[in-house]
């Protein structure tokens, strides 16, 4: 999906709401444990808790090259934003959280945009997913394809954020929630290869 930077300024007058949203990963498999709302999902990059106590679910999922990839999230908790989806060699090398404009309430900061790339390069996969302003019951599926650059990498990390806006800030992870996933991507060597992915 391709929006112009700016459509998100309007998201906190089209649904002011003080709750705080949370997403649950269902598929891929995520790497670290998720109660039913998804939580801990706060801590970049990965979710989790700062103090690293989450537990692993050790699971790695197997990947081709050059192929199309589902992604399936439900949306526990609403909150209007949107989310984005990176892939990086590892966690140190996923991008940093969205640049966020906020205004000054009492209360502190609250995010009122976010920057979406229209275009968007490695590590970010896609950026602008699932854009959402109106209010719809817990449980809501969002659901898409993603192509994975063909690649060889043995542990992989696929990166979900929900971007939120109307939404105060949160010392572990600013403006978004955050789930990871392992990957083993094996390349397909009927196809060329994709450049730019892994750091050396």
């Amino acid at each position: 999906m391709k929006f112009h930077p700016a459509y998100l300024s309007l998201l906190a007058l089209l649904a002011p709401s003080e709750a705080s949203s949370h997403f649950y990963l269902m598929e891929p498999t995520p790497i670290l444990t998720q109660d039913e709302r998804g939580n801990p999902q706060k801590a970049e990059p990965c979710g989790g808790t700062k103090s690293g106590s989450t537990p692993a679910t050790g699971v790695v999922t197997p990947v081709k090259g050059g192929a199309r990839f589902h992604i399936k999230i439900k949306e526990t908790v609403y909150h209007p934003g949107h989310y984005r989806i990176a892939l990086a060699g590892q966690p140190i090398d996923l991008p940093a959280d969205p640049e966020t404009v906020t205004r000054e309430t009492e209360k502190g900061p609250r995010s009122v945009s976010a920057k979406i790339d229209p275009n968007p390069k490695p590590p970010v996969l896609a950026d602008g997913l699932f854009v959402h302003t109106e209010r719809f019951e817990p449980g809501h599926i969002w659901e898409t394809d993603i192509r994975i650059p063909n690649i060889d990498c043995e542990n992989c990390t696929l990166q979900v954020i929900q971007w939120m806006a109307d939404h105060s800030f949160n010392p572990e992870g600013g403006y978004t929630y955050h789930h990871c996933a392992e990957l083993k991507i094996t390349a397909d060597p009927a196809m060329p290869r994709d450049q730019g992915w892994l750091k050396k």
